[in-house]
């Protein structure tokens, strides 16, 4: 399912638009720092009856705000200029299908975007025209064809799949990705 293809079943099932749950968020004192993710997505799952997943899509549409402005959006949009602008779509809905594991925050630096479990950086993704490399931090597990050691790529996580189609976001991905998860 695509990111906006969660919005439109949101839609369809609360009649909102991400603007208007971010207002209602906003009223309730919920786009602050200091609010977990959690609390948003309970919110979002007690309230409106969504699933953790669709709850998270909105959570994607409030981060930019509880980041305390625009610095780590801008710095997240910048990792999808110019040539590399049609991977966002595939970004953003892997960060919805990553939030059924749980809450998953980001923090972008100018060159990748690290995915973590409260404090505990579990992935990185690192953009580039071609490809998204995704990298995966497992202590112990064995690298194979797919699965290649991190090595010096990234000293932050241990290995780097390489994505050069949407598609290849697979089952095997998502697995690596919830082992890294349940570790942090």
């Amino acid at each position: 399912m695509t990111f906006q293809a969660y919005l439109d079943s949101i839609k369809a099932k609360t009649g909102l638009e991400p603007a208007d749950f971010r207002e209602r968020a906003d009223a309730l004192g919920l786009l602050t720092p200091t609010v977990p993710t959690g609390k948003i997505v309970a919110w979002l799952m007690d309230e409106f009856g969504l699933g953790r997943g669709h709850a998270m899509a909105i959570v994607t549409t409030l981060r930019p705000i509880r980041a305390g402005g625009g610095d780590q959006a801008e710095v997240i949009d910048k990792q999808f200029s110019g040539a590399k602008a049609h991977w966002r779509s595939t970004y953003d809905a892997l960060i919805v299908t990553l939030g059924n594991f749980g809450p998953v925050a980001t923090a972008a630096t100018s060159t990748y975007i690290s995915l973590l479990k409260g404090k505990g950086k579990f992935a990185i993704v690192a953009v580039t025209g071609d490809r998204l490399d995704i990298g995966i931090k497992i202590k112990g597990a064995a690298e194979t064809e797919r699965f290649e050691a991190a090595g010096t790529w990234n000293s932050m996580v241990t290995h780097r799949v390489r994505i050069t189609a949407p598609e290849q976001i697979d089952g095997d991905v998502l697995d690596w990705l919830r082992r890294a998860y349940e570790a942090a």
